[in-house]
C-alpha cells in the first residue's frame, strides 16, 4: 500500500488522481489532502478517503471546513498550510497538482524530506528548476513528471543512455486557434480561448494552450528534467493529441509514447513508476489511432514559443520572470483587462525589463513578486493597445 499526499485535490489533476486511487483501493491510499479554498469539495473527499490530515490555504474556507470535517481528520489552515503538510504529514509519495508559482515551495518541502514527488506543478521547474533538480539529486528523491508530454519522454528514455539522445520532440495540439485568421487574434475572447479542442484542463493551462505559452514553459521544464539545451528540444503540432511526445536518438531511431488524451494515463504511470500496474483505461483504438498528423509550427501565429527557448538558453531567473509575467497576463486577459495578443507582448517585455535577484529559492520568490508588480504596471500603461 502506497500512501499519497495530494496537493491541489479539488483541481483537474487532483480529482483525476482520486479516480486512479478509487480504481486501486488495495494499492493506494490517501494520507493527506490539500487545496486552496474549495472547502465543500475537500469535505466530501475527506469523508470518502479519510486522510489523517487536510490543509486548506484560505482562512475563511478553512473555518467553514472545520465545521463539517470528520473529527478524526486533523486540519491545517492558512497560507503556509500546504508547506506545513508537505513538511510534516506521513506519506510515501506527494502528488502535486497545484497550479502556479504558489506551488513552488511545496515541492521543495517534499524533496527536502527525501520523499518522492509526482509533479504536475510545472512552475516548480520553470521558476526554480536548477535548484529543485539539484535538491532531488542530493536528497535522493524520485521526481516523476505528470505533464503528459514529460511523462511521455520519461517513458521513452527508460533504459536509454543520455549519450545516445539527439533531441526531444514535444507535441502540441495547436489549441483552438491553430487555423484561425491571425488578423482576428485581437478580438479573441476568454470563452473562445478556454475551449480546448482535445483536453479538459484548468483556465491557466487552457489559455496557455491557446497562446502556446504552455509549450514555452514545457521547453524549460524539459531542459531541467532531462538535462537538455534549447537546441535539443523541438515542438511540433499534432492535432489528435495521441502521440504525447517523441525522442530521437543519434542513430535516427524515433521512439514515441501514445495514448488517448486522458490525464489519468500519466497520473497512473506516475503513481506506480517504475512498476507497470494493470488499469482499466482503454489504450489502443484503431479508430482513434488510424490517422496521425504532424505539422511544423507557425512562429508568427505562436510568438510565445520563442520565449521558452530564450528563457532556457538564458537560464538563471529567466524562467521565473517569464512564468510570473504570464500568470499576471492570463489573469488580466480572463478579467477582460488585456487583449489576447498582449499576453505574449507582456511576457516578452518582462524578460527584457525585469532584473533578476539572487538565484536562491528566496531570491527567486522575490523576483517572482517583483515581476508581478512590474507586469501589473505594464498592463496599466499598455493594455489593449494595438500591435
Amino acid at each position: 500500500m502506497k500512501s499519497l499526499a495530494l496537493f491541489g485535490s479539488t483541481g483537474s489533476i487532483g480529482t483525476q488522481t482520486l479516480d486512479v486511487v478509487r480504481a486501486h483501493p488495495n494499492r493506494l491510499s490517501i494520507a493527506a489532502l490539500a487545496a486552496h479554498g474549495s472547502w465543500e469539495a475537500v469535505a466530501e473527499q475527506a469523508r470518502e478517503f479519510r486522510p489523517a490530515v487536510v490543509a486548506i490555504a484560505d482562512p475563511v474556507a478553512g473555518e467553514r471546513l472545520r465545521e463539517v470535517l470528520p473529527s478524526s481528520v486533523a486540519l491545517r489552515v492558512g497560507p503556509d498550510a500546504l508547506c506545513e503538510l508537505a513538511a510534516e504529514a506521513d506519506y510515501d509519495l506527494a502528488v502535486h497538482g497545484v497550479v502556479g508559482a504558489a506551488g513552488v515551495e511545496t515541492s521543495f518541502e517534499v524533496v527536502e524530506r527525501a520523499k518522492d514527488l509526482a509533479l504536475a506543478n510545472k512552475e516548480s521547474l520553470v521558476v526554480a528548476g536548477e535548484l529543485l533538480m539539484e535538491r532531488v539529486r542530493t536528497r535522493g528523491s524520485a521526481l516523476i513528471p505528470i505533464d503528459s508530454e514529460h511523462a511521455a519522454i520519461h517513458q521513452c528514455l527508460r533504459g536509454e543512455r543520455r549519450a545516445d539522445l539527439r533531441k526531444l520532440i514535444v507535441t502540441a495540439s495547436g489549441g483552438p486557434f491553430r487555423d484561425r485568421d491571425r488578423a482576428t487574434f485581437d478580438s479573441i475572447t476568454p470563452t473562445e480561448a478556454l475551449a480546448h479542442p482535445n483536453w479538459d484542463m484548468g483556465p491557466r493551462i487552457s489559455i496557455g494552450s491557446a497562446t502556446l505559452m504552455n509549450k514555452a514553459l514545457e521547453i524549460i521544464e524539459a531542459g531541467h528534467l532531462f538535462g537538455v539545451g534549447p537546441h535539443e528540444v523541438e515542438v511540433v503540432v499534432h492535432r489528435e493529441s495521441i502521440v504525447h511526445s517523441l525522442v530521437e536518438f543519434v542513430d535516427g531511431s524515433v521512439v514515441a509514447q501514445m495514448g488517448p488524451p486522458d490525464m489519468r494515463f500519466p497520473i497512473h504511470y506516475a503513481l506506480f513508476a517504475p512498476e507497470r500496474v494493470e488499469a482499466s483505461l482503454q489504450g489502443f483504438d484503431a479508430r482513434r489511432f488510424g490517422t496521425l498528423h504532424f505539422e511544423e509550427l507557425e512562429p508568427e501565429r505562436f510568438p510565445a514559443l520563442a520565449l521558452g527557448y530564450r528563457a532556457l538558453a538564458a537560464g538563471g531567473a529567466a524562467g521565473c520572470i517569464l512564468n510570473a509575467a504570464d500568470e499576471v497576463a492570463v489573469a488580466a486577459f480572463l478579467a477582460g483587462d488585456l487583449a489576447f495578443t498582449d499576453i505574449a507582448r507582456l511576457n516578452a517585455a518582462a524578460l527584457d525589463g525585469v532584473s533578476a535577484g539572487d538565484l536562491t529559492l528566496a531570491g527567486l520568490l522575490e523576483t517572482d513578486r517583483r515581476t508581478r508588480a512590474w507586469s501589473c504596471a505594464w498592463i496599466e500603461a499598455h493594455a489593449k493597445q494595438p500591435l
